[in-house]
């Protein structure tokens, strides 16, 4: 066995800032929504009102992680 099991990488690697919008928007779901299933489901599933995936759409851009944290923002105020 070569003991070489380096994983391939699949699609492209996040520039600084999109891992940095990551990082913050998975903070906050989870702080939030207390339950980590609860804060994955939000982050993957479709959002119609926020017109994609949450964690895409701040990953995408500062205008799409602020859209995201609105939603969670009033997730919180609930």
């Amino acid at each position: 066995m070569s003991g070489n099991f380096r994983r391939k990488a699949i699609g492209r690697q996040l520039t600084s800032e999109e891992a940095t919008r990551q990082g913050r928007v998975s903070r906050l779901a989870f702080e939030a929504m207390k339950e980590p299933g609860a804060a994955v489901a939000f982050l993957n599933a479709e959002d119609s009102a926020l017109g994609g995936r949450p964690i895409d759409l701040a990953v995408a851009s500062a205008e799409g992680l602020l859209s995201v944290e609105q939603a969670i923002a009033t997730y919180q105020a609930r």
